[in-house]
Protein backbone atom coordinates (compact mmCIF):
# COMPACT_ATOMS: atom_id res chain seq x y z
CA UNK A 1 0.00 0.00 0.00
CA UNK A 2 0.91 4.02 -0.55
CA UNK A 3 1.32 6.52 2.34
CA UNK A 4 -2.19 7.65 1.72
CA UNK A 5 -4.04 4.71 1.78
CA UNK A 6 -1.77 3.50 5.01
CA UNK A 7 -3.02 6.82 6.50
CA UNK A 8 -6.76 6.40 5.97
CA UNK A 9 -6.24 2.39 7.02
CA UNK A 10 -4.47 3.47 9.87
CA UNK A 11 -6.35 6.57 11.19
CA UNK A 12 -9.37 3.91 10.61
CA UNK A 13 -7.75 1.33 13.29
CA UNK A 14 -7.06 3.77 16.06
CA UNK A 15 -10.23 5.78 16.08
CA UNK A 16 -12.03 2.40 16.45
CA UNK A 17 -9.63 1.80 19.88
CA UNK A 18 -11.56 2.82 22.98
CA UNK A 19 -9.95 5.19 25.55
CA UNK A 20 -9.28 2.27 27.71
CA UNK A 21 -7.66 -0.09 24.97
CA UNK A 22 -5.28 3.06 24.05
CA UNK A 23 -4.23 3.16 27.83
CA UNK A 24 -3.26 0.01 27.80
CA UNK A 25 -2.10 -0.59 25.15
CA UNK A 26 0.02 2.21 25.99
CA UNK A 27 0.92 1.08 29.04
CA UNK A 28 2.57 -2.17 26.97
CA UNK A 29 4.83 -0.03 24.90
CA UNK A 30 6.22 1.40 27.75
CA UNK A 31 6.95 -1.96 29.21
CA UNK A 32 8.42 -2.89 25.72
CA UNK A 33 10.76 0.05 25.82
CA UNK A 34 12.36 -0.75 29.01
CA UNK A 35 13.85 -3.93 27.62
CA UNK A 36 16.09 -2.20 25.00
CA UNK A 37 19.38 -0.95 25.99
CA UNK A 38 18.53 2.73 25.09
CA UNK A 39 18.67 4.04 28.61
CA UNK A 40 22.18 5.21 29.19
CA UNK A 41 21.65 8.13 27.17
CA UNK A 42 21.16 11.86 28.38
CA UNK A 43 18.96 13.55 26.12
CA UNK A 44 15.58 11.83 24.68
CA UNK A 45 13.21 13.69 22.36
CA UNK A 46 9.18 12.65 23.67
CA UNK A 47 6.17 13.91 21.59
CA UNK A 48 3.18 14.74 23.50
CA UNK A 49 -0.15 13.09 22.55
CA UNK A 50 -3.03 14.40 20.55
CA UNK A 51 -5.77 12.36 22.72
CA UNK A 52 -8.76 12.99 20.53
CA UNK A 53 -6.82 11.34 17.50
CA UNK A 54 -6.30 8.52 19.78
CA UNK A 55 -2.26 8.48 19.79
CA UNK A 56 0.06 6.40 21.83
CA UNK A 57 -0.23 7.92 25.69
CA UNK A 58 2.98 8.45 26.13
CA UNK A 59 2.50 9.82 29.76
CA UNK A 60 3.79 6.44 30.61
CA UNK A 61 6.87 6.68 28.81
CA UNK A 62 7.64 10.02 30.20
CA UNK A 63 7.01 8.81 33.92
CA UNK A 64 9.96 6.34 33.23
CA UNK A 65 12.28 9.02 31.59
CA UNK A 66 12.09 11.37 34.54
CA UNK A 67 12.15 7.96 37.24
CA UNK A 68 15.68 7.08 34.88
CA UNK A 69 16.60 11.31 35.53
CA UNK A 70 16.86 11.74 32.10
CA UNK A 71 16.87 15.03 30.34
CA UNK A 72 13.53 15.28 28.29
CA UNK A 73 13.18 17.38 25.28
CA UNK A 74 9.57 18.43 24.05
CA UNK A 75 9.05 20.20 20.88
CA UNK A 76 6.80 23.49 19.33
CA UNK A 77 5.47 23.17 15.77
CA UNK A 78 5.78 26.29 13.20
CA UNK A 79 2.74 25.20 10.62
CA UNK A 80 4.78 28.28 8.49
CA UNK A 81 7.75 26.00 7.29
CA UNK A 82 6.70 22.05 9.08
CA UNK A 83 9.28 22.25 11.39
CA UNK A 84 9.88 21.65 15.15
CA UNK A 85 11.56 24.00 17.55
CA UNK A 86 12.87 21.89 20.61
CA UNK A 87 12.90 22.66 24.74
CA UNK A 88 14.06 21.08 27.78
CA UNK A 89 10.49 19.69 29.79
CA UNK A 90 11.30 21.29 33.11
CA UNK A 91 9.54 21.54 36.60
CA UNK A 92 8.72 25.23 35.19
CA UNK A 93 7.80 24.44 31.43
CA UNK A 94 4.11 26.03 30.77
CA UNK A 95 2.28 23.80 27.79
CA UNK A 96 -0.26 25.00 25.97
CA UNK A 97 -2.15 23.04 23.69
CA UNK A 98 -2.33 23.93 19.69
CA UNK A 99 -4.93 24.65 17.32
CA UNK A 100 -4.08 21.18 15.96
CA UNK A 101 -4.72 19.75 19.57
CA UNK A 102 -1.18 19.42 20.34
CA UNK A 103 0.24 20.09 23.82
CA UNK A 104 3.32 22.14 23.49
CA UNK A 105 5.62 24.27 25.56
CA UNK A 106 5.09 27.74 25.50
CA UNK A 107 8.83 28.43 25.83
CA UNK A 108 11.65 27.37 27.56
CA UNK A 109 15.36 26.37 27.43
CA UNK A 110 16.15 25.72 23.59
CA UNK A 111 17.87 21.97 23.18
CA UNK A 112 19.79 21.68 19.43
CA UNK A 113 19.15 19.04 17.31
CA UNK A 114 22.69 17.29 17.69
CA UNK A 115 22.53 17.06 21.44
CA UNK A 116 19.53 14.72 21.26
CA UNK A 117 20.46 11.10 21.32
CA UNK A 118 17.00 9.14 21.12
CA UNK A 119 13.49 9.95 19.37
CA UNK A 120 10.65 8.66 19.92
CA UNK A 121 8.74 9.52 17.15
CA UNK A 122 4.73 9.33 16.86
CA UNK A 123 3.44 7.71 12.90
CA UNK A 124 0.23 6.21 12.07
CA UNK A 125 1.89 2.70 10.57
CA UNK A 126 5.34 1.19 9.58
CA UNK A 127 6.80 -1.18 7.28
CA UNK A 128 10.03 -3.94 7.66
CA UNK A 129 12.32 -1.71 6.99
CA UNK A 130 11.89 1.23 9.34
CA UNK A 131 9.69 3.56 7.00
CA UNK A 132 7.00 5.47 8.36
CA UNK A 133 4.29 6.98 7.74
CA UNK A 134 3.10 10.19 9.74
CA UNK A 135 0.06 12.82 8.69
CA UNK A 136 2.21 13.92 5.84
CA UNK A 137 3.41 17.23 6.86
CA UNK A 138 6.59 16.39 7.10
CA UNK A 139 7.85 17.67 10.49
CA UNK A 140 9.94 14.44 11.79
CA UNK A 141 11.81 13.50 8.52
CA UNK A 142 12.93 17.46 8.87
CA UNK A 143 13.75 16.97 12.41
CA UNK A 144 15.62 13.93 12.36
CA UNK A 145 17.57 14.91 8.89
CA UNK A 146 19.40 17.31 11.80
CA UNK A 147 19.84 14.93 14.05
CA UNK A 148 22.99 13.61 14.79
CA UNK A 149 23.56 10.28 12.63
CA UNK A 150 23.49 8.38 15.81
CA UNK A 151 20.77 9.55 17.31
CA UNK A 152 18.75 6.64 17.57
CA UNK A 153 14.95 6.86 16.14
CA UNK A 154 12.50 4.42 18.34
CA UNK A 155 8.72 4.75 16.40
CA UNK A 156 6.05 3.48 18.66
CA UNK A 157 3.06 1.97 17.13
CA UNK A 158 -0.38 -0.11 18.74
CA UNK A 159 -0.18 -2.10 15.22
CA UNK A 160 2.02 -4.73 13.15
CA UNK A 161 4.47 -3.96 10.90
CA UNK A 162 3.31 -3.71 7.38
CA UNK A 163 5.29 -5.79 4.86
CA UNK A 164 6.31 -2.18 2.71
CA UNK A 165 5.43 0.60 1.82
CA UNK A 166 5.35 1.35 -1.54
CA UNK A 167 5.96 5.45 -1.98
CA UNK A 168 9.03 5.54 -0.10
CA UNK A 169 11.28 8.51 -1.04
CA UNK A 170 15.15 9.72 -0.01
CA UNK A 171 13.31 12.31 2.12
CA UNK A 172 12.17 9.54 4.67
CA UNK A 173 14.20 9.04 7.15
CA UNK A 174 14.19 5.52 8.22
CA UNK A 175 13.60 4.55 12.19
CA UNK A 176 16.20 2.05 14.20
CA UNK A 177 13.07 0.57 16.07
CA UNK A 178 9.92 0.52 16.08
CA UNK A 179 8.05 -0.51 19.56
CA UNK A 180 4.48 -2.42 20.00
CA UNK A 181 2.21 -3.36 22.13
CA UNK A 182 3.39 -7.26 21.58
CA UNK A 183 6.81 -6.71 19.61
CA UNK A 184 10.14 -4.66 19.01
CA UNK A 185 11.16 -4.39 15.62
CA UNK A 186 14.93 -4.01 15.08
CA UNK A 187 15.32 -2.63 12.02
CA UNK A 188 18.33 -3.71 10.46
CA UNK A 189 20.40 -1.57 7.49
Amino acid sequence: MNKKELRTKYKTLRSQLSNEEVENLSIDIANQLLELSIWEKSYYHIFLSIHQKKEINTEFLLNILLGKDKNVIVSKSNFEDNTLQHFLLTDTTALKVNSWGIPEPVDGIPIPEDKIEVVFVPLLAFDQSGNRVGYGKGFYDKFLAKCNPNTLKIGLSFFSAEEEIENVTTADIPLDFCVTPTKVYSIKK
